[in-house]
């Protein structure tokens, strides 16, 4: 592959330190990303924290997405990390899904959220 690539990795967990206290963070993740910093466009995506949390670290985009399942606290809002009990009304405004699509020029993966509420109208 060439300097320009452009490369996609998916992942669980946070590639980077979103909040550490909380383990939401891999501990190997420099020796994972380190050999992507020669590409052109990297973009990183991952779930586990359920909620949409974005970093740029030179030419590598870090994407955290929600959960379709149940929502989670900001980073250091509570006790710790675990389902965040919301009223029934506001749940699918919390909950939603990304999408991931090609750009063409610059060669580049875009992200895209929306949530279950604006899914559903």
């Amino acid at each position: 592959m060439c300097a320009n690539t452009t490369i996609g990795v998916l992942a669980h967990m946070p590639l980077w330190d979103v909040y550490e206290p909380w383990g939401w963070r891999t501990s190997d993740s420099a020796q994972l990303i380190e050999p992507l910093r020669r590409f052109g466009s990297v973009s990183v995506l991952n779930g586990h924290i359920h909620q949409i949390a974005q970093k740029v670290e030179g030419n590598i985009t870090f994407h955290t997405a929600r959960s379709t399942a149940f929502p989670q606290p900001a980073p250091g809002e509570g006790p710790g990390p675990g389902p965040l009990k919301v009223p029934p009304e506001q749940l699918a405004r919390m909950l939603g899904v990304t999408s991931v699509s090609v750009r063409a020029k610059p060669l580049s993966l875009a992200t895209s959220d929306i949530t279950l509420a604006e899914v559903s109208t």
